[in-house]
């Protein structure tokens, strides 16, 4: 794949971390569909907009930003592949034809310039190598006032999941996980830090706002124990932690899971989050 200077994220997308998630898209897309409206709602996409998904994954939010663009496009851009092959049959399936997928590097990704109306990205922003590099090329390939919306978490202490994680503490190696501004999942939980990076990046009319959205990770606590030890961050931890160590791993974590089990049996953990809105100037700008 030509143009990618994030290439640690991209073998991570393009091995395990990237089969795991094409192939559990639908608990992926359960998780966090709680976003999926405040975000395309925020990025005020109308019928004949030109639309750019970073970091699409599966492409669940490309698909539902080419309906509602329905006189339009959506262009799904991510590093993999597994998760783009999905994304690309499940659009045939829907029979979604305004939307398209590439994969590529949004930080060097050749965009045509002013070619998109709005770009979003649902939790698909948070591993650039250098994020003003990647906002800056972003924020050229928006028209003149057009629009950036995305959601990135915040403050991993406030995202239940991510708690459920911590409480592994003594038993696998977590360390610093979850800490705001480290490379990673909360490198965005900050509100100040992404502020200032937009604010590099040549947008204007920058908004930082708290969301929140209840999301399904499984049915049972054993189940939900499960997928999250299968995760990128659950494996990383196993494999740090050496032989045994899931066994007690997945005892502790369905203990703490049990009081988070809902009436119909699904497991639901809130997660907070940032809804990120911004502008491309409509006059010149000091974009890098």
């Amino acid at each position: 794949m030509p143009d990618v200077v994030n290439t640690a994220q991209a073998r991570a997308w393009n091995g395990p971390e990237g089969a795991h998630w094409a192939r559990n898209q639908d608990r992926w897309n359960a998780v966090n569909e709680g976003f999926n409206e405040p975000l395309l709602d925020a990025a005020g996409i109308t019928g004949e907009y030109r639309v750019l998904d970073l970091g699409c994954g599966s492409g669940q939010t490309t698909r539902l930003a080419a309906l509602r663009a329905s006189r339009g496009s959506a262009l799904g851009l991510d590093l993999s592949a597994p998760m783009l092959a999905a994304a690309r049959s499940r659009a045939q399936q829907e029979g979604v034809t305004n939307v398209r997928f590439a994969r590529g590097d949004a930080q060097v990704h050749p965009f045509e310039a002013g070619a998109f109306d709005a770009a979003i990205s649902r939790y698909g922003v948070m591993f650039f190598a250098d994020p003003v590099a990647a906002f800056a090329n972003i924020g050229r390939a928006l028209r003149p006032g057009g629009r950036l919306a995305f959601v990135c978490p915040a403050d991993a202490r406030l995202n239940g999941w991510a708690a459920a994680m911590a409480s592994l503490r003594g038993l696998l190696p977590v360390g610093d996980f979850g800490r705001a501004g480290l490379p990673g999942m909360f490198s965005l939980a900050a509100a100040d830090r992404v502020r200032e990076i937009l604010t590099a990046a040549g947008f204007t009319h920058i908004a930082v706002e708290r969301a929140q959205a209840d999301g399904v990770w499984g049915r049972g606590a054993k189940d939900a124990a499960e997928f999250l030890l299968d995760t990128g961050p659950g494996r990383h931890l196993l494999e740090q932690a050496g032989a045994g160590a899931r066994t007690r791993a997945l005892d502790t974590l369905t203990d703490r899971l049990r009081d988070h089990v809902a009436a119909d049996g699904t497991v639901r953990l809130r997660s907070t989050s940032w809804l990120v809105t911004a502008a491309r100037p409509t006059g010149p700008s000091h974009t890098p």
